[in-house]
């Protein structure tokens, strides 16, 4: 069985114990299905005082990821094994969704640098990052929320990952559509009812309800989805 390896790079590790070490990723790491480490920048300093930001040299408030400290760890870690991808979060990176994490998921190795501060040295995006991702359009105190998220979106679709392995597969996101609506007991809750075709018992019905649900709550809640359908089918004819 393939053991994917990610490692994670950052200024705070301790952001990111409780949420690597708790439920699917848990259960994963334990079951060798995936193996996390974390690296603290800090240790990748030459400075007496472990520093790895300085001001930037165009001026202006914040400080600024120093590019030594990264190239020390990201090449300590390639001496190790060969990465697929180098990951850098960051607000203005391709937007993380679905089908990257499947991307992702396929993959051996993994290294994600968490942006910090003001931001990094340009040069390590030039010269060491394979891949900009971001979680979404706006900014954080720094990029670990940013690498859990990632981490637990692919760690999640890992073969072992998960108790009931087809849980993943029916994901929103998936097949372009939300999940249907689902429900469970009571079937009457102060008159509250669950659809009548969900109690039938007849499998062919239900999963035609599941997917006519899924395309009502997907043109209500996220036609954008749909839009981006229809847009990828006509760039492939």
């Amino acid at each position: 069985m393939k053991i994917m390896r990610i490692d994670i790079i950052s200024v705070l590790p301790e952001l990111l114990e409780s949420p690597l070490n708790h439920s699917i990723i848990q259960r994963a790491k334990s079951a060798g299905v995936v193996d996390i480490e974390i690296h603290n920048l800090r240790d990748f300093s030459l400075d007496k005082h472990r520093k790895v930001d300085d001001y930037p040299f165009s001026g202006g408030a914040g400080m600024v990821l120093q590019v030594e400290p990264v190239d020390r760890v990201i090449q300590y870690l390639k001496k190790q094994r060969n990465y697929d991808e180098v990951i850098f979060t960051t607000p203005d990176g391709r937007k993380f969704d679905q089908k990257l994490a499947n991307r992702f998921s396929t993959l051996q190795n993994l290294i994600i640098l968490c942006g910090h501060y003001k931001g990094v040295d340009q040069r390590i995006r030039d010269h060491l990052i394979t891949m900009e991702v971001s979680i979404g359009d706006y900014v954080m105190t720094g990029g670990e929320l940013a690498a859990a998220v990632i981490t637990d979106s692919v760690v999640r679709l890992l073969p072992g990952a998960m108790s009931d392995e087809s849980s993943a597969l029916n994901d929103s996101f998936q097949d372009g559509l939300l999940s249907p609506a689902v429900y469970t007991r009571p079937a009457d809750y102060k008159g509250w009812k669950v659809p009548d075709i969900l109690l039938s018992g007849d499998a062919k019905m239900i999963e035609e309800w599941k997917m006519n649900n899924a395309i009502l709550r997907t043109k209500k809640l996220r036609p954008d989805l749909l839009n981006e359908e229809g847009e990828e089918e006509e760039g492939m004819t």
